[in-house]
């Protein structure tokens, strides 16, 4: 008597048992990515940094951008706290990857649901959409308590002023996008400290010193670095007058974010659990 072995399509029908739809795996990402207590803090620290370092500095200089003898607008300052917020950011998107993997919870997951394309497009939703929120609304507060100084000082911005808006929503844009970045980068390397590491040096290091490259060829590389293309779009003045200007280099940004993410995919679809 000889034995047969029966290979189980897991993406077959299988009768009283329903396929679980997108909403199905977005509502299971959301309950996973609420339920564990990283998110929560992620999302104050984020505040904090962004709202409260923006109210801080901005109070601290008020009076020197009023007195006429500062060589920086009064609006550069108005996000100020975002440039730190982005680190929750990028903690909160290598996370929502690496920790199922740290756990083994992603083998439950894809058990769940083998469709792989339909796990990475549920994770980056719910993640970009908590970035954006989270983001955007730590930019308005931030500016809200950084221009009450302002104003104190009659040199107040008001919200309807060129690049305010911009900034405001701009932030939230930006955290969506080191979010999907981070999670990319964490689909890869499948390690929380490597992700991270990788990506805090992309951003706030390797951006910086390219700058220092000798002629136009290093000046261009630093622009197009994803820090530093963008982060632009979350300042109403930017400090630095190299970089792109906001929506262009917030394309080239969300172009090097779109590269990473298909590369994170392909290799998310050929590598077991």
């Amino acid at each position: 008597m000889t034995g047969t072995t029966v290979a189980l399509d897991p993406n077959r029908n299988v009768p009283g048992i329903a396929q679980p739809g997108f909403s199905h795996t977005v509502r299971a990402e959301w309950i996973k990515f609420w339920s564990v207590r990283s998110t929560i803090w992620s999302v104050v620290a984020m505040v904090v940094l962004g709202a409260g370092l923006t109210a801080l500095v901005t109070g601290t200089s008020a009076e020197w951008l009023a007195s006429g003898e500062a060589d920086e607008s009064p609006a550069s300052f108005l996000t100020w706290g975002m440039m730190f917020a982005q680190i929750t950011a990028i903690v909160l998107g290598t996370l929502v990857v690496t920790s199922e993997y740290g756990t083994g919870m992603i083998r439950a997951t894809l058990a769940a649901t083998p469709r792989r394309g339909a796990v990475l497009a549920a994770k980056a939703l719910v993640l970009t959409t908590t970035l954006f929120v989270a983001g955007t609304a730590t930019a308005f507060a931030g500016y809200f308590a950084g221009n009450a100084f302002l104003d104190a000082h009659g040199i107040g911005i008001p919200l309807d002023a060129d690049g305010v808006l911009r900034a405001l929503f701009g932030s939230g844009l930006y955290m969506a996008g080191l979010g999907l970045l981070a999670a990319a980068v964490g689909l890869l390397v499948r390690h929380t400290a490597a992700a991270l590491s990788i990506v805090l040096a992309l951003v706030f290091v390797v951006g910086t010193m390219v700058f220092l490259l000798p002629g136009a060829w290093g000046e261009w590389i630093g622009k197009l670095m994803p820090g530093n293309a963008g982060s632009p779009v979350t300042a109403v003045v930017s400090f630095n007058p190299q970089v792109l200007e906001p929506w262009p280099g917030f394309a080239v940004f969300t172009a090097e974010v779109a590269a990473v993410l298909v590369v994170a995919w392909i290799a998310f679809r050929r590598r077991d659990a």
